[in-house]
């Protein structure tokens, strides 16, 4: 009896150590979801299999944020704004965080990033034109005249933009909000319009992951076109590994590779959305615009990464110091804390700030 006993008790003892290897693979598959917003690709990944429903209200929370956030969607808080002839609009709790968070980078780059560069980019209409000439093999591109950014630029001013409480009170760039207060914001010059590109996807990012993150996620990548935003480690405990994209080059061509664990990695640059008016012509015409000149950004980068602990940090930085050009992109990154960045020159030299 007593090894028949024991033969069970083996035999249950290997029944669960099965179970429990099969359990913990079956909690490390990766999981992803796929979607298209903000006019990216949006790709979350998971590694744990029985909270996959996790993911698609994920894809539910970036199907808000682009109701809110969009400058072309009739109804949006950004397409009420642009569309108010200078009146106060009600926007809500997201979309009054987000217009701070831009502001109070506009401020810290004295103006070099500002959120009411919409119509000089619509004359421009980078996007539009890659668009036409991928269609028509005949088709010309066009830059704006000289006029006409002059008079654009007149109407290039973060300043006119304002946020208050429901009392009135201007909100600082700094003050906490508050989910139980109602927000309104202010553009000041009609002929002027925001557009939040430049920072949104940091700020979406930020708040997909702490949502996972209050949903037990412990292990997933975040992916909404240049940004990406880590969970923790692999399942093993092991790091990430996140190939930084040869400007040019192929989708699945890399310059160089890093390592990272629960950070953010954002790219900016002028290799996405551009056009050359000549194959000769080695100027970029691109969609990260010079605040002073309306013409796009010309330095000596291709591209800038910024490594983070926050999406939206990554998000604002990377587009700042790709304008900063690389000898002062790099002083003002290493005169931050927790925060690295890598450089990609025009000669495809990788220069990083650790």
């Amino acid at each position: 009896m007593k090894k028949l006993f024991s033969f069970f008790c083996f035999l249950f003892c290997i029944f669960i150590l099965f179970g429990v290897g099969c359990s913990s693979k079956i909690k490390n598959a990766p999981v992803t979801r796929t979607g298209f917003a903000f006019d990216t690709v949006v790709s979350i990944t998971i590694y744990d299999e029985k909270k996959a429903d996790v993911l698609d209200t994920c894809l539910a929370i970036c199907e808000k944020y682009e109701s809110l956030f969009s400058t072309t969607q009739e109804g949006s808080d950004i397409w009420n704004i642009n569309h108010s002839n200078g009146s106060a609009v009600a926007v809500s709790y997201d979309t009054a965080q987000l217009i701070q968070s831009a502001l109070l980078y506009c401020d810290l780059s004295n103006g070099m990033l500002d959120i009411t560069l919409r119509p000089l980019s619509e004359a421009w209409n980078i996007s539009g034109q890659m668009k036409e000439a991928s269609e028509n093999p005949d088709y010309e591109y066009t830059i704006p005249s000289a006029q006409t950014l002059s008079e654009l630029l007149t109407h290039v001013n973060y300043k006119n933009v304002l946020i208050t409480d429901e009392t009135g009170s201007m909100v600082g760039y700094n003050d906490i909000l508050s989910e139980n207060n109602r927000y309104f914001a202010t553009l000041k010059d009609s002929q002027s319009a925001i557009d939040l590109g430049f920072i949104a996807k940091g700020f979406i990012a930020d708040h997909l992951k702490a949502y996972l993150l209050s949903e037990g996620i412990d292990s997933g990548i975040i992916s909404l076109g240049g940004n990406i935003l880590l969970i923790g480690s692999k399942p093993d405990g092991s790091s990430y590994h996140i190939g930084i994209q040869k400007p040019f080059a192929g989708g699945n061509e890399v310059i160089t590779t890093i390592q990272n664990c629960d950070g953010s990695v954002v790219s900016s640059g002028c290799y996405e959305r551009y056009f050359l008016l000549d194959e000769k012509n080695e100027i970029i015409y691109h969609h990260i615009f010079d605040t002073k000149t309306g013409y796009p950004v010309q330095n000596d980068l291709l591209g800038v990464t910024i490594l983070s602990d926050s999406s939206l940090q990554g998000d604002a930085l990377s587009t700042y110091c790709y304008m900063l050009g690389l000898d002062e992109g790099l002083a003002y990154v290493r005169s931050l804390d927790n925060l690295e960045a890598i450089f990609i020159t025009k000669d495809f030299e990788v220069v990083t700030s650790y």
